[in-house]
């Protein structure tokens, strides 16, 4: 039996998860089909799904298409979930992205293709919706083609289109040739010969379909069905089934995790090598990290038919439920690290408040924010334990309302939000060096740390060097700079996170071990790590004071389409949400207009957007870049550390041993 894990992803509101229902009632996984609308669907079990009719998290359902064992993954369309379908897009064989035939390509149809095309995912293209008012065929396949990928191949035509009759005939036309040949030399002479066969046609498009060189398209609908049997033959025959070796070394990701009725962890795992039992004992860690973990493994449930199932192993190709983990994470790799697939979406440039409401218990909202940032990891929780506030990073205002919702249904926690602030960068503005010497002026702690600060190229991050002799103190003691370096530049002099700079150790010092006559170890004497921790951050921050920093916003790139003729209007409302244009273009009606926009002003613009275009405007936004605050005071951040800014307060804060 072949094993395939197959992602479905879409834009918001194309059909996605009504696909889902038709597949798994078309193969006998369930007697009935579910509505988005009613709310009863397999896949969106989440009560806030079934309410808002959108998919936040993803699921797992599996079925048997002959000798073809699904694992199929319903992914978020939503673009504030966008982490989640980051989470999938790692652990899959094959994909089908869902395009309306109503509102054709969209801007996260875009954002997703180029993201699957990136990854070189073999791909089908589903065009759902044929049987709806306005549905079109040759309009769809002209902007799939010319927005999404030009290497296509219809599978078939159409007829009914717009009304409940609507059906879609399997064949492939001549447009498969003239794709398939530009890929291949020997078809386009055995087409020239006259020796060409549909059998050679239908074996060069598998082989070019299962190299993501090309996508075949399919018309359909879930609702009525039409469509849907090829598109299952599609699945079945042109995507790659999973590989890996059973016998060989452990190996597999993580891209879910989940809590149990008992507040258990449950990790989904896709296994690329190897077999995991049951009280196996398995190393993990993230991909990049330099130290792993173990944990025992104390139950697997693996998909079949539909549901999830115990068994006492999960062997390569599978995705399965793995319990026992307990310090498991959303990423994590198990046994031998598979290649990894890294970030392929910008993390989040938004930041809120939660304010918890009445009689609402400020420690169990805590435990409930955590267990959200567990399951999310581009969610960042910041703690103010001065201010007694939390701090969520979010990707817009719909997943807001999602952790408020989520909060309030799954934990019983009333809470607000204050109003969304983007999260900014600094950067050094030039070199800055500073040095406390051990036992001189006012240092009290018993350490020596010079460090010089140098800007470095963008999306660099932070490089760490030294410039003294590894061997001149204990190695401990080094990593302790490093990574206090590191963790105090979470907060610069702003109060934002310091990056793309290049911080070097350029004097070092300590007091060795010492003891008074016949007594053990004393620390009054003898340096120990936490000398090195409380210092590091004075040094640092006077060393950033003096390079001086630059505080940059998050700018995303947008293209807005719209009629030509509301333009006039669209562009004072642009400049008045500071978005700066950088190219125009008309075409017949249509008026196309590219540029940046700072991301706090998004939200904004896509509520105002159809306003100014009668409905018509279609606005496609992502993360761009970081650029430096032009207006105003660079805005700051209140610091949740001791506040290395204020010496006095610092020191009292963080010393227990006053000197100098």
């Amino acid at each position: 039996m072949h094993l395939l894990n197959l992602g479905i992803l879409a834009h918001v509101d194309a059909g996605k998860t009504s696909l889902t229902e038709r597949l798994l009632h078309s193969v006998g996984v369930i007697d009935e089909i579910g509505s988005v609308d009613a709310g009863n669907t397999q896949t969106d079990t989440l009560e806030l799904e079934r309410r808002r009719g959108i998919t936040i998290k993803s699921a797992v359902v599996s079925f048997v298409l002959d000798d073809v064992t699904v694992n199929l993954i319903d992914t978020p369309g939503h673009p504030d979930f966008i982490a989640e379908v980051e989470r999938v897009l790692g652990v899959l064989d094959g994909a089908v992205l869902v395009v309306s035939a109503v509102e054709g390509v969209q801007a996260q149809t875009r954002v997703l293709m180029r993201t699957l095309q990136r990854l070189r995912i073999p791909t089908l293209v589903f065009v759902n919706k044929i049987d709806r008012r306005g549905a079109r065929y040759e309009g769809v396949l002209r902007q799939i083609s010319e927005r999404l990928t030009a290497a296509v191949v219809p599978m078939g035509t159409t007829t009914g289109l717009g009304t409940r009759d609507a059906r879609f005939t399997p064949g492939p036309g001549p447009a498969a040739l003239d794709v398939l040949a530009d890929q291949d030399d020997d078809l386009l002479a055995a087409y020239v010969d006259g020796t060409l066969s549909d059998a050679r046609l239908r074996a060069a498009l598998t082989a070019r379909t299962r190299q993501a060189l090309v996508h075949p398209v399919y018309f359909g609908s879930a609702v009525t069905g039409a469509g849907v049997p090829e598109l299952t033959t599609g699945i079945r025959e042109l995507l790659p089934t999973a590989g890996g070796d059973p016998d060989g070394p452990v190996s597999g990701t993580v891209f879910k995790v989940e809590r149990g009725p008992a507040g258990e962890k449950i990790a989904y795992a896709r296994m690329f090598s190897g077999t995991l039992r049951t009280r196996d004992r398995v190393p993990f860690a993230d991909a990049d990290a330099d130290t792993r973990e173990d944990g025992r493994i104390t139950a697997i449930s693996v998909f079949e038919h539909g549901t999830d199932v115990r068994r006492d192993s999960v062997s390569a190709g599978r995705i399965a439920k793995l319990w026992g983990l307990a310090d498991i994470r959303i990423g994590d790799a198990l046994g031998e690290p598979h290649k990894a697939h890294g970030h392929f979406f910008a993390p989040p440039t938004l930041e809120t408040v939660v304010v918890p409401g009445p009689g609402t218990d400020r420690r169990a909202l805590h435990l409930a924010l955590t267990q959200l940032a567990e399951q999310d990891p581009l969610i960042d929780l910041r703690h103010d334990e001065v201010r007694r506030e939390i701090s969520v990073s979010l990707y817009g205002e719909v997943q807001k309302e999602v952790v408020q919702a989520t909060l309030a249904d799954d934990f019983g926690l009333d809470v607000t939000f204050r109003e969304t602030t983007p999260l900014c960068v600094e950067r050094p503005a030039g070199t800055g060096a500073a040095v406390e010497f051990n036992k001189k002026d006012a240092n009290p702690f018993l350490a020596t740390v010079g460090l010089r600060v140098d800007p470095a190229p963008v999306g660099s991050g932070v490089g760490f060097r030294l410039e003294v002799e590894l061997g001149s103190m204990p190695y401990a003691f080094f990593k302790a700079v490093e990574d206090t370096v590191r963790e105090a530049l979470g907060q610069g002099l702003h109060g934002w996170q310091v990056t793309d700079c290049t911080v070097t150790m350029t004097h070092s010092g300590y007091s060795p071990r010492q003891s008074h006559a016949h007594q053990g170890f004393d620390k009054s004497m003898s340096s120990t790590g936490a000398d090195f921790r409380g210092l590091t951050p004075l040094v640092l921050i006077e060393a950033l004071r003096r390079a001086g920093t630059t505080v940059y916003e998050p700018m995303h790139r947008f293209r807005v389409e719209a009629p030509a003729d509301t333009l006039g209007a669209l562009l004072p409302v642009l400049a008045a949400l500071r978005a700066v244009p950088q190219t125009t273009e008309t075409r017949d009606d249509l008026g196309v207009l590219e540029g940046v926009v700072p991301a706090d002003r998004v939200h904004e613009l896509e509520q105002r957007l159809p306003g100014l275009t009668r409905g018509e405007g279609e606005l496609e936004s992502g993360f761009g870049h970081y650029a430096p605050v032009a207006r105003g005071t660079a805005p700051s951040r209140p610091r949740t550390d001791h506040n290395p800014l204020n010496r006095k307060e610092y020191l009292l804060n963080v010393t227990r041993r006053v000197g100098g």
